[in-house]
């Protein structure tokens, strides 16, 4: 059984890897603010960024779906990782040795299963690095230098060879402590007829890496004729690969990616080496299958999807290269960036065409571009023939259903009025109208058919404040939050300056009940400050005083919002005392009057029936309660 990981240890995994530093593994994050950055939500689809990182706080929350937390559970939710493997992965990062409280330390057993299958992977990666160099692999060295890499190339992407016996890999996996059950988990080995044998054999490798750079697969190629196996072979789908999720050379590509808001999409692991020799090194490719959407979301995080984002796709001129751009153009309205095809001369892919013409020409290849759609719309108009009425209709009517997906109005006329003239149509309103009625059939039928407005954005900031709370989340009752309330406004403010800045507001608000916050959220946040032993705790370490507030919560939805008080900028630039003293007076003063008209309400209902000492005990507490408000009132946070 494994043992549970030592608090302290925890603790400085959590402060040691910085969240900025770990979000950034998988979105590009700009600056938001108040010290904040934000980027494109990873866990749900959005146009523009909700998603908002505290480096300072050490904590990330997503206005639109509600996700936050610390370093450890985005590491947990991203990657779908238990606790442990977790803090383990970011305690490796780190350079952190874990103690364990229960049953000592055996790292064979207590890491998770991802982690151990990664590990595998990695080992497996220099196995077969250090196998390229034995005389067998001299076909897979050659291999290379006749397509221009050479052995600095095979290093720079850690390309290495099998061998062809049957095991060679698994008896070595196994002296390093794997287990049968692990290696065949991990797709590296495969049943036999005696027990587990290796998967890939005589083949030259290239690791397959995630986002974040550990590597999950491998893609196999092979090199011999007397191999009955496919051209290439990749890893089977296993609990950490999962072929239309990754993308070869995404870990040498993203930095470059964010930083050029350019992403180069080609369709083979030589294609990619080529093009980063060549300087394209925001170049990446799909592991034996079609680009989808899992592929656009990795993309979109990292280009954020600004006005000035390209995607290129560079397909053989090949019937099949043509049907994987048609492919692409389907998936084209998921992206905000703009997307082109390059097809170099004579068909040639990059890997091809530097060996032919050098690294300037594939640089020139992703250069001058084809939009997409109209290298898709030409290749739909290209299949009719257009000297007749019957073929210049035929072609419209399939055209024009392309056209109408496109989701934005004034994008969708202007490619419907060169679609005129692709078919040779004068009539260029006539096209115009047909796709406009395509696309409201497509509507009407139950299609998305929205613009880019949607709702998918998650709410958006108002000029100089923080972004608008959503409705409260099944499970609370009471009245919807809503900013226009002042009291629901000063109560979320008050909140925020609790967990954001506690030495402004400390001690005075440990001294608040949890009935003066009207908003059922409000007062169950309220309730975790006060089980974490109060604002007073975060004068210390605020880094820890969050976590404690995080783990009071009662749910997973107090939690979420808990992470989002925590990261959003406050309604005013500036924030001091003089800020902190209007919020708390405001929440204590409607409080204290809230209490004057449930008494005075009480003594009205009951009229002539109450008892003279009630009725004497009431009247002095409204007096005390009057007089309270009149101080709060003329001498504000000094009278608490």
């Amino acid at each position: 059984m494994a043992g549970r990981i030592n608090d302290d240890d925890v603790k400085a995994v959590r402060d040691a890897v910085p969240i900025d530093a770990v979000v950034s593994e998988y979105l590009q994050l700009r600056n938001a603010g108040g010290g904040n950055l934000k980027g494109l939500c990873p866990f749900h689809d959005e146009k523009s960024p909700s998603f908002q990182v505290s480096p300072g706080k050490g904590l990330f929350h997503c206005f639109g779906c509600q996700e936050g937390g610390d370093t450890i559970a985005f590491v947990m939710k991203i990657d779908h990782l238990s606790f442990s493997e977790t803090v383990e992965r970011l305690a490796a990062k780190a350079g952190i040795t874990l103690r364990y409280e229960e049953g000592g330390y055996n790292p064979s057993h207590q890491r998770g299963e991802r982690i151990r299958l990664i590990e595998a992977h990695q080992a497996a990666a220099e196995f077969y690095v250090r196998a390229l160099e034995s005389p067998e692999a001299e076909i897979g060295r050659k291999f290379l230098a006749e397509r221009g890499f050479d052995q600095d190339a095979a290093t720079h992407f850690r390309v290495g060879y099998s061998p062809a016996g049957w095991d060679h890999l698994t008896r070595y996996l196994r002296g390093k402590g794997f287990s049968d059950k692990e290696l065949i988990t991990s797709g590296l080995s495969q049943d036999g007829r005696r027990g587990p044998i290796d998967r890939f054999r005589g083949r030259l490798m290239w690791p397959i890496s995630d986002t974040a750079g550990d590597i999950v697969g491998f893609g196999a190629r092979k090199l011999r004729d007397d191999d009955n196996g496919p051209k290439y072979l990749n890893t089977p789908e296993t609990p950490i690969y999962k072929k239309s999720q990754v993308l070869y050379g995404i870990d040498l590509a993203k930095k470059d990616i964010a930083k050029a808001s350019r992403a180069v999409v080609v369709e083979g692991y030589t294609d990619v080496m080529a093009c980063h020799l060549a300087g394209v090194t925001t170049a990446i490719a799909t592991c034996g299958t079609a680009f989808g959407n899992d592929h656009i979301k990795i993309l979109r995080r990292l280009l954020m999807d600004n006005g000035s984002a390209r995607v290129i796709f560079t397909f053989d001129g090949d019937s099949a290269g043509q049907k994987a751009a048609l492919r692409a153009f389907e998936d084209d309205q998921k992206f905000a960036a703009e997307t082109y095809i390059a097809i170099a001369p004579e068909g040639m892919d990059p890997c091809d065409l530097r060996l032919a013409k050098g690294d300037d020409a594939v640089r020139d290849l992703v250069e001058p571009r084809t939009p997409l759609f109209e290298f898709a719309l030409r290749q739909i108009v290209g299949r009719y023939d257009l000297e007749t009425p019957a073929g210049r209709g035929a072609a419209l009517d399939e055209a024009a259903a392309v056209v109408a997906k496109i989701k934005t109005t004034s994008v969708q006329r202007e490619v419907a009025v060169q679609l005129a003239g692709f078919v040779g149509i004068l009539d260029q309103e006539f096209v115009v109208r047909r796709v406009a009625q395509l696309a409201r059939w497509a509507r009407d039928k139950g299609g998305d058919g929205g613009g880019p407005q949607g709702s998918r954005g998650g709410p958006r900031a108002p000029r100089g404040g923080a972004p608008q709370p959503a409705a409260p989340a099944p499970g609370f009752s009471g009245p919807a939050l809503n900013l226009r309330s002042p009291a629901h406004r000063t109560e979320r403010e008050l909140l925020k300056l609790a967990l954001q800045k506690p030495a402004l507001v400390s001690p005075a608000f440990d001294a608040y009940g949890v009935d003066e916050f009207t908003a059922p959220p409000y007062a169950a946040v309220r309730r975790c400050i006060e089980e974490a032993g109060g604002a007073e705790q975060g004068l210390a370490d605020n880094r820890e005083y969050l976590v404690a507030v995080m783990d009071a919560a009662p749910d997973n939805t107090v939690r979420s919002l808990v992470t989002e008080l925590a990261v959003e900028v406050f309604m005013s630039r500036t924030i001091d005392e003089t800020y902190a003293g209007v919020q708390l007076v405001q929440v204590r003063l409607r409080a204290v009057d809230r209490r004057i008209n449930d008494v005075q309400g009480s003594l009205t209902r009951l009229g002539s029936n109450v008892a003279p000492h009630e009725l004497a005990a009431a009247q002095n507490e409204v007096w005390v309660l009057q007089q309270y408000a009149q101080s709060l009132r003329a001498h504000g946070a000094a009278a608490l």
